[in-house]
């Protein structure tokens, strides 16, 4: 709808610059949506904006404007309002032309040309393969996904990569969590409590017996020399001294005692988001950097540019060069390489491979990673604008009015494995996304499964296959849509005005929703149109014994279902045709 406003507009002021009158324009006109129709169906401030450049009252450029502009098929009328803003009062016909361009261009109404081919890298989720996925994670899968496909529909190139922390101290213990479950699969009694810093969910148990299928009772023997854990008092130096005999115990069989858990656990991810409709071009290993010699490669750059220095035996990046609150440490006393060393050659890695922006999503509590991560950037010659990291909160999950659990370690927490079974792929989908993404959200259990108006994504699907009903009935009653374009001067209705207008700003609402990161934006324009097309259906019998009428109310109709169906495919979320 602005861009029947929008070129006029800027004719009228670029005859107003061609007469002297103005001595510039802008190259991007904005407009306002007026909360009541009274005052027009779009509202522009450029008068006030550009009255001080010209040397006028608002008001009086403003004047200049109205009658500069050339007439327009699409344009009632303008008036000038308050201190100079520019009213524009549509005609039906700019409102009848919303329901023929939905039709007309189906799955692509709404798309968008704002990224030009322009190849974005995007991660997320990348959980450690420590345990199942749990509904924590599901917030961070469903906006990735959905942010994937957002950027898609505006012009993006978008290539989606998760991160597997396959190396590691966390892996470590996983490992050593699975070789003491498998001990007691041996029927070997562990000479000290199971550690509490240890992972202790079944899963791990299930791991562990399978382990033992394979081979048995080839690992028993190296339990005869373990330390005592019971007499280091501090958990993680205990369980780091447990992982220190068992690489040195099994030498060469440490290794499938340690891809024993990440297989499975990886695997189980895998299939997990697939299920969820998360998919991704490549699954990176972080083992790789090591393997190629990327992490030393990234340190010699960062060596040569004078940005490293050694203290206190370990060695430093001088990341406060860059802004950032302290030095970072890379690489240990020990010699062993610490996670930001190999975050600094992953990203460093990312920018070689031809992408012009970087976007990570990022656990919350990761905040003040930010800052380093783009000072190695920068150290390393790549341009630290390059990375854009959107933060994403924890979804805490309610069962009535109780809490439940989020402990991986423990093995306490809901799977979103498990969530997906309880509500459905469509409601977490859309649950998940409905507010932004650095905000707190409650997930209710109770409300994601109810089948009222109170559920936003059923009360979304249910408007889609109510259409689906009409066109049913149309069809056993022997009507059928006539072929070609059907005239749509019979809505005068304003409720039908309304829909109309709720489907031009779809296009709008999908360019803000992927200029801002913000899918919730989708899932808010959704709820509005399905409900004001819930409350037309209600007021307003479609399928009228007057052919004219009722086709151009089921044109209405389906025009409505296909924006829907666009919005809901943004979201991972289906558009069922019946109910």
């Amino acid at each position: 709808m602005k861009n029947f406003v929008a070129e006029p507009l800027a004719q009228a002021l670029q005859a107003l610059q061609e007469q002297g009158i103005l001595a510039e324009i802008p190259a991007h006109l904005d407009f306002d949506r007026p909360r009541q129709n009274k005052h027009g169906h779009l509202a522009s401030n450029v008068a006030l904006l550009l009255a001080k450049g010209a040397g006028r009252p608002p008001r009086e450029l403003a004047a200049a404007i109205q009658g500069a502009l050339p007439a327009s098929p699409w344009i009632e009328r303008v008036e000038i309002a308050g201190p100079g803003f520019l009213n524009f009062f549509l005609r039906p016909a700019a409102f009848q032309q919303a329901i023929a361009t939905v039709l007309a261009q189906g799955a692509d109404f709404g798309r968008q040309q704002l990224g030009n081919g322009q190849r974005i890298h995007l991660e997320f989720v990348s959980a450690n393969p420590t345990g199942p996925l749990h509904v924590g994670h599901g917030r961070g899968a469903a906006y990735g996904a959905s942010l994937a496909a957002l950027l898609r529909f505006c012009g993006y190139d978008v290539f989606c990569e998760y991160y597997v922390n396959d190396a590691g101290r966390q892996m470590d213990i996983l490992a050593a969590s699975v070789y003491l479950r498998y001990l007691e699969c041996a029927g070997q009694k562990l000479p000290w409590p199971f550690p509490q810093s240890a992972y202790r969910g079944d899963y791990v148990h299930a791991i562990a017996a399978r382990l033992r299928e394979r081979v048995g009772d080839a690992f028993v023997a190296s339990a005869a020399g373990m330390p005592n854990l019971a007499a280091i008092e501090d958990g993680d130096a205990a369980i780091d001294t447990l992982i220190a005999y068992l690489k040195s115990s099994l030498g060469e069989d440490y290794r499938p005692l340690h891809a024993a858990g990440l297989d499975e656990i990886l695997a189980d991810i895998r299939e997990d988001l697939a299920e969820f409709g998360v998919q991704y071009q490549n699954w990176y290993s972080e083992a790789t950097l090591s393997a190629t010699g990327a992490i030393e490669r990234a340190l010699a750059r960062l060596a040569e540019g004078g940005y490293c220095y050694r203290a206190e035996g370990a060695l430093w990046f001088r990341s406060t060069a860059f802004g950032d609150d302290k030095d970072r440490v890379l690489q240990r006393e020990n010699g062993a390489y610490t996670y930001f060393a190999s975050d600094v050659a992953y990203h460093f890695e990312k920018t070689t491979r031809g992408f012009t922006q970087l976007i990570d999503m990022w656990g919350a509590d990761h905040h003040g990673y930010i800052p380093r991560v783009r000072a190695s950037l920068q150290a390393l010659g790549a341009d630290p604008g390059m990375l854009e990291v959107l933060l994403v909160q924890f979804a805490i999950l309610y069962r009535g009015q109780e809490k439940v659990s989020m402990s991986t370690r423990a093995g306490e927490f809901v799977t979103l494995r498990q969530l997906r079974q309880e509500v459905g792929n469509d409601a977490a989908r859309f649950f998940y996304v409905l507010r932004r993404a650095d905000q707190h959200l409650d997930f209710d259990l109770e409300l994601a499964t109810k089948h009222s108006e109170e559920n936003p994504v059923y009360y979304i699907q249910y408007a889609h296959a109510r259409v689906h009903a009409l066109r049913r009935q149309a069809q056993e009653r022997g009507l059928s849509l006539p072929s070609g374009a059907v005239p749509l001067d019979r809505l005068t209705d304003p409720r039908e005005w309304e829909l109309a207008d709720l489907l031009w700003r779809f296009p709008e609402q999908v360019a803000s929703a992927g200029r801002d990161r913000e899918p919730h934006q989708i899932a808010f324009y959704l709820k509005e149109l399905a409900s004001s097309f819930h409350t037309y259906y209600n007021a307003t019998r479609i399928l009228v014994e007057d052919d004219a009428l009722r086709w151009a109310r089921l044109s209405l109709a389906n025009a409505v279902a296909q924006t829907l169906a666009n919005g809901l495919a943004l979201l991972g979320v289906s558009a069922p045709e019946s109910m």
